[in-house]
């Protein structure tokens, strides 16, 4: 499948957008869960979306999919949580920024260091801090309420391949999937 998409998001260019619907917690964290059997180490993955949208429920898909042990929770309060492979080492980043007032507080906390570490970084409420944010990310807007939920995924063209492994497993399963544009 060939994509010539190009969305601006702020100061970055994505070369794809796709819509697709969500309608329940179980399915929201299956699709974090087959992301998560293709991420890579350095990947970023911004998270956005109401209180209460499933961008935690995303987030313990990706660490079972990473086949993390680790209990998946909010680092609201924390700022940020690591999960832990099964010899004990970090390798999933979890970041709620909600409570930062803008991307000096997450430099100054020396949040921007996990990006050079082994292993996933992904931030919830990635709009606090846009500024500190790699331009090579994959970025999920998840919105709605009670069991329905839109949600946009905008990546770059060096990630087609392993987003069209996921959406393709995501399509067996009954999710559907549009190429959208601004």
């Amino acid at each position: 499948m060939a994509h010539v998409l190009k969305v601006r998001i702020g100061r970055i260019e994505k070369d794809v957008e796709w819509r697709t619907h969500s309608s329940s917690v179980e399915m929201t964290e299956r699709l974090g869960e087959v992301l998560g059997a293709k991420v890579q180490s350095g990947d970023v993955i911004t998270l956005d979306g109401d209180l209460g949208a499933g961008k935690t429920a995303f987030t313990r898909g990706v660490a079972r999919g990473m086949q993390l042990r680790s209990r998946v929770t909010s680092p609201t309060f924390t700022i940020v949580n690591e999960y832990n492979d099964t010899q004990g080492v970090p390798r999933l980043f979890h970041f709620d920024t909600y409570r930062l007032t803008g991307s000096d507080d997450f430099y100054d906390a020396g949040l921007d260091e996990y990006f050079q570490r082994d292993g996933v970084c992904m931030i919830e409420w990635s709009k606090v801090i846009e500024d500190a944010l790699p331009k090579d990310r994959i970025e999920f807007e998840i919105s709605g309420f009670g069991s329905e939920r839109e949600i946009l995924i905008r990546f770059a063209e060096q990630d087609v391949s392993r987003m069209d492994e996921v959406r393709a497993v995501m399509e067996q399963e009954g999710m559907k999937f549009e190429d959208t544009g601004l």
